[in-house]
């Protein structure tokens, strides 16, 4: 039991270690220094301004769930635990921005020493960030974990008549999830409303009007581009991931409650993440990459060697976590799905969006007959590749809903599978096992986020770093190795998403099961029947299935308000006299301000229709409704996210690719179609993508915390 906060010790101390490490690093010339900077302090005047936005809500949540605790409808612990949620969530993207923000120019100046230095440079600040994620949410859990088994155990009286100190634990665990999924839907969408609004605004008017180079310091807009490159993809994806990582914990705990696996099976993903934890470490130790040739299979193979070896470990170790917990064999195998899924999915998520395949070089070939037929081809390559995933969470839910499901019991047992059978006595109970497996292959997916969310977070540190060699001129050699590990990013970023996504439907679909576990308790049933052609369930799935298109239509809409005003602001400054000549410095800090105030109040509609939209089903159509409208929201929004995230990252690096000399490189018609595309594809990959993983676990979340209001009105 105590592996879980041991984990998380050793996690955030070989996290500070890092960090320690690349603070000490060479940070280069004045000029770099300068640069890097400037991006730090936007950064964090963003998140400054973020939080306390953010606070306000914690306070008004706080209420809420006090008042329901007050009435009886909700535990009192949950109103604190949602705030500690919210807190770690949060300092987990403070901390993971401090240092990608310190890292751009040290990793700029690591190139010029060698391509391995500056790969392990930006490498290692995603690997705090990873480190960091899963060390606080382990410490979080842990803490309220061993507290609450301290309170019940010293006062037997508050454990209600018919339940039991671990039931009332994991129910208090499961509901404080809502703390960190609040943080992350803000820290998402208005991480990915500032980064698109500057992306876009730069792209435009430098690239498409002006005919300059990216990050050229001529630009108004770069610096605001190089801040949103953190605050969406370091402090929005970490928070998305700590919420998918914290929520498929809790659930998992509260599953193996009702599947009847006692304290051994509700602390079997906490043990599971404490593995993950060594194994990501060890696998840190294994990216690197000989010699100075830029090349990117050599790179993807440095990535790739440390997460294989990290995943194989937790698959070893994880089997005799197994055997001396619980001892069924069936959930090993659930553990072992999740684990392939979540690497089957990366490597077809980078099929569909990298550059050396053919997908994205057909984008790349499109733009000699236009801009249309960019546009075109990258939506329907965002739609070929949503098969895949399906099909491969399909595979993953099934086989560790039936293996954990039919197992006999205990360690030297074996698959029964008539136990799913409706007139076996065992039915009840081998579907309770078998979600239980289908939580535990979202644990064994995320127990490699450690080195899997480093891999994520090292990208805008690379797309940093190119940044200031462009705009301090250190060379094309320069140029080329950042321009190198830059593109490695942009395949590892989509990589990482299609990742999220996949953990994301996992985890959602198993909050989906102790939603229902939750109301059937609620309603004094021994079991309650969800019929999908009942009228009340079926429009509820109708409307759920709804949502995540008017989320993103909202989000889109959002960022494309917030380009306006860059634009706008761009080509005033380009128009001022000296600014194109390069004797005059524009005013960076204008647009990173346009950028956070848009951020800051565009945000708002989004978060509040994904807190709204459970609640108001629950109050008018009843709590029985509600799974309806997780199932809809579920099935497509895994679907639409997988499409929005590899469209955006197809058209991305189609334009990388054409910037590498092929179809007339950089200027050409064929470049600048490209532009348009990846224009396009910037707020699908980087704000609504990203942010529907939240929308779905948010709803899921909020539906636990709320569902005793929702039996009240009903």
């Amino acid at each position: 039991m105590l592996l879980a906060p041991i984990g998380s010790m050793v996690a955030l101390l070989f996290a500070a270690h890092l960090a320690w490490k690349v603070a000490k690093a060479d940070p280069g010339t004045k000029e770099m220094q300068d640069i890097s900077k400037a991006v730090r302090e936007g950064a964090m005047a963003y998140l400054y301004r973020q939080y306390k936005v953010i606070l306000i809500y914690g306070v008004l949540m706080f209420a809420v769930l006090s008042l329901m605790a007050y009435h009886g409808i909700q535990n009192w612990f949950v109103p604190f635990a949602f705030f500690t949620g919210l807190f770690f969530s949060g300092l987990s993207g403070y901390i993971g921005m401090q240092i990608a923000t310190i890292s751009n120019c040290r990793t700029t100046q690591g190139v010029r020493t060698s391509l391995n230095r500056g790969l392990r440079i930006s490498f290692s600040s995603g690997a705090v960030m990873g480190l960091t994620v899963v060390g606080l949410g382990l410490l979080d859990l842990s803490i309220w974990f061993f507290a609450l088994k301290w309170y019940y155990a010293a006062n037997p009286g508050a454990v209600p008549v018919g339940s039991t100190a671990i039931k009332e634990i994991t129910d208090v665990m499961l509901n404080f999830g809502i703390g960190a999924s609040s943080m992350a839907l803000f820290a998402r969408v208005g991480g990915g409303i500032f980064t698109k609004a500057a992306d876009v605004g730069a792209d435009l008017v430098g690239k498409v009007e002006a005919g300059i180079p990216e990050d050229d310091p001529r630009n108004a807009a770069v610096i605001a581009d190089n801040v949103g490159d953190n605050v969406g993809d370091v402090a929005g994806m970490g928070a998305d991931l700590y919420e998918s990582y914290v929520g498929s914990i809790v659930a998992t705990m509260a599953l193996a409650i009702t599947a009847g696996y006692g304290i051994s099976g509700a602390m079997v993903p906490m043990l599971m993440a404490g593995v993950g934890v060594l194994a990501s470490i060890i696998g840190t130790f294994l990216v690197r990459v000989k010699g100075e040739d830029a090349d990117m299979k050599k790179l993807l193979n440095a990535l790739r060697r440390g997460i294989y070896t990290s995943a194989i470990l937790i698959a070893v170790l994880s089997f005799f976590v197994i055997r001396h917990t619980t001892g069924d064999m069936g959930t090993y195998v659930a553990i072992v799905a999740g684990l392939l899924a979540g690497i089957i999915i990366g490597f077809f998520t980078e099929y569909y969006t990298s550059d050396a395949y053919k997908p994205t070089q057909a984008i790349a070939k499109a733009s000699e007959t236009g801009h249309a037929t960019v546009v075109l081809e990258g939506i329907a390559n965002g739609m070929m590749s949503t098969a895949i995933p399906v099909i491969i969470v399909a595979i993953a839910t099934l086989a560790s809903y039936f293996c954990a499901g039919a197992w006999a019991g205990g360690a030297s047992g074996g698959f029964d599978f008539s136990r799913f059978s409706p007139s076996n006595p065992k039915f009840g109970e081998a579907a309770a096992q078998g979600l239980y497996g289908v939580a535990l292959s979202a644990v064994g997916m995320l127990s490699t986020l450690g080195i899997t969310l480093a891999t994520d977070a090292y990208g805008p540190v690379a797309d940093n770093a190119g940044g200031c060699a462009e705009m301090c001129g250190l060379g094309k050699d320069v140029r080329r190795k950042t321009d190198a590990l830059d593109s490695l990013g942009n395949t590892t970023a989509a990589t990482g998403k299609g990742f999220a996504i996949a953990s994301a439907a996992l985890t959602a679909l198993a909050l989906i099961a102790a939603y229902k576990d939750k109301i059937t308790a609620l309603s004094n049933l021994a079991e309650i029947n969800l019929d999908i052609l009942d009228p009340t369930i079926l429009v509820a799935v109708f409307i759920g299935a709804m949502l995540p298109f008017l989320f993103c239509s909202m989000t889109i809409r959002a960022v494309g308000r917030a380009a306006g005003s860059m634009i706008e602001e761009v080509r005033r400054q380009f128009h001022k006299p000296g600014v194109m000549e390069g004797k005059v410095k524009p005013d960076y800090a204008k647009c990173v301000d346009i950028s956070t105030k848009a951020a800051q109040k565009e945000m708002m509609a989004p978060a509040i229709l994904a807190i709204m939209a459970p609640i108001s089903v629950g109050l008018i159509l009843g709590p029985f409704a509600v799974a309806g409208l997780l199932v809809g929201s579920l099935a497509s929004g895994f679907v639409l996210a997988v499409f929005m995230a590899n469209s955006g990252g197809s058209w991305d690096n189609a334009k990388k690719f054409i910037e590498d000399d092929h179809y007339g490189g950089k200027g050409s018609q064929n470049h600048k179609a490209a532009v348009t595309g990846d224009t396009v594809g910037d707020p699908f990959k980087d704000t609504s993508g990203p942010s529907l993983n939240i929308l779905i676990k948010l709803m899921s979340m909020v539906s636990i915390v709320f569902a005793g209001l929702f039996f009240v009105f009903h």
